[in-house]
């Protein structure tokens, strides 16, 4: 497998016979032994049970039967995501004496029954709970694009991984810009779908009122086919890009941003023939409630983990668990009375515009030594602060689409395309139009890092 193979000509490699489901497992396993030692996307191999499968796969092949859509396509789990026969760690060494999973995760069963191999897990934030995927205890996931930089989190191993040409496709959750959020540092194709519109049967929870599973991948047709399998559901029509209402999420979602986003931006709306800008009220209070909600589910989840095992968490998640477990419940209810509230008015948006854009993240990724970002003119955490623009649109449950930017003259960038919920058919026709138009793409790694 080269790098950006995409999921589709595998599976055509493999359809027509050039090759075989086991030679391409065995080269994704080869090249992750051997070429993650910088990127540190990798938590664990299934290369037992991966070759299990690629072999019953070559042999419906030499039997004549009809292969599935993803046959013998490899990909990655985010390490939440149960396999069967394995222990879930969700990123930490807290839950590394439960029991093995007694089923794969309902995502990764579908999956499978299109063909489709997992082959391992990937590094994320402990129990998800931040942007960068720094964890303590696998290590930290470099950016492909620079191994200085971060990758973003908490979903970094699974951006990276296909960012570096390692795997086509691989899972991902999100809860407050956890798919969006290294998708754009890393240059990949990512999607937070509809809340609750993709089953989180058998991935380890976080915010049970927020968090979403989605994925990320090296194309778009790659990243719509997967979601459709994992959705359970035949492909809806596309709506012609030039017949949808686009506009642009000004205010809060104008500021802060890289002379070269701002550029992108630009040709984005010029390319969609966008002159309308819109705004979204109280978003700072959206963040606010975003975090406080997630602090609070988030907290009360792991309370009684904490009361016996806390010594074995990173100390940076431990302290912001037990600051969310001692929230005051009023201050959980008015944050979910707000979350009411905005939503209804985003939703009178959506009477008048069909897909919002907006920036993921204001910035190329940060510095792994120097992790701040500029905020208002002074440099402010990254680890806190990279969900300015993903947190508040996260409230809503509204279904995002993170596309990466080409040909902007930094490192990765990426953009949010946000529509009402179960409208995900709408941001794939609009990143189909930006992607023809050659504004939008997997961004290729420099040579440096190619060789």
């Amino acid at each position: 497998m080269t790098r950006f193979s995409s999921a589709h000509a595998i599976a055509e490699a493999i359809r027509s016979g050039k090759k075989s489901a086991v030679s391409i497992i065995q080269e994704t396993l080869n090249t992750l032994r051997t070429q993650d030692h910088g990127i540190q996307s990798v938590t664990h191999l299934f290369a037992d049970e991966a070759l299990l499968q690629a072999q019953k796969i070559d042999a419906m092949r030499q039997a004549g039967q009809t292969l599935p859509p993803l046959a013998g396509v490899p990909f990655g789990v985010k390490d939440l995501f149960d396999i069967a026969g394995h222990v879930t760690t969700a990123g930490s060494i807290v839950l590394r004496n439960m029991p093995p999973a007694q089923k794969d995760a309902t995502i990764v069963q579908r999956l499978k029954a299109a063909g489709a191999i997992p082959v391992a897990t990937l590094n994320m934030d402990e129990f998800a709970y931040g942007f960068a995927t720094v964890n303590a205890h696998y290590g930290t996931t470099h950016n492909p694009h620079d191994l200085a930089r971060m990758a973003g989190g908490s979903s970094g191993g699974s951006a990276a991984a296909v960012a570096a040409g390692f795997l086509p496709f691989a899972l991902g959750s999100d809860t407050n810009g956890s798919i969006r959020i290294p998708a754009s540092l890393c240059g990949v194709w990512g999607i937070k779908p509809t809340f609750g519109r993709l089953p989180r049967a058998g991935a380890y929870p976080f915010s049970a009122s927020l968090d979403v599973v989605g994925s990320f991948a090296s194309s778009l047709d790659d990243l719509i086919t997967t979601f459709y399998v994992m959705d359970g559901s035949t492909p809806a029509p596309e709506p012609a890009a030039d017949t949808l209402r686009v506009s642009k999420l000004g205010g809060w979602f104008a500021s802060n941003l890289a002379p070269e986003l701002v550029a992108a931006l630009d040709r984005v709306c010029a390319s969609l023939q966008t002159t309308s800008t819109v705004e979204l009220p109280e978003v700072a209070s959206a963040r606010a409630a975003s975090f406080l909600i997630t602090a609070a589910e988030g907290g009360n989840l792991h309370l009684p983990r904490l009361r016996k095992q806390a010594e074995e968490y990173d100390p940076a998640t431990r302290d912001r668990l037990i600051a969310g477990a001692l929230l005051p419940s009023s201050t959980y209810l008015q944050a979910q009375r707000f979350r009411n509230w905005f939503r209804t008015k985003i939703h009178e948006l959506f009477q008048k515009t069909d897909v919002l854009i907006a920036p993921a993240v204001m910035g190329e990724a940060p510095l792994l030594d120097a992790p701040t970002i500029m905020v208002d003119g002074k440099p402010v955490s990254a680890r806190a602060n990279l969900g300015l623009f993903t947190q508040p649109l996260s409230l809503p449950g509204l279904p995002v689409l993170c596309l990466p930017l080409k040909n902007t003259g930094s490192l990765p960038l990426g953009l949010q395309l946000v529509a009402a919920p179960g409208q995900e058919a709408a941001l794939f026709s609009v990143a189909r139009a930006l992607k023809q138009s050659g504004l939008a793409g997997c961004v290729p790694l420099p040579e440096k890092e190619m060789a």
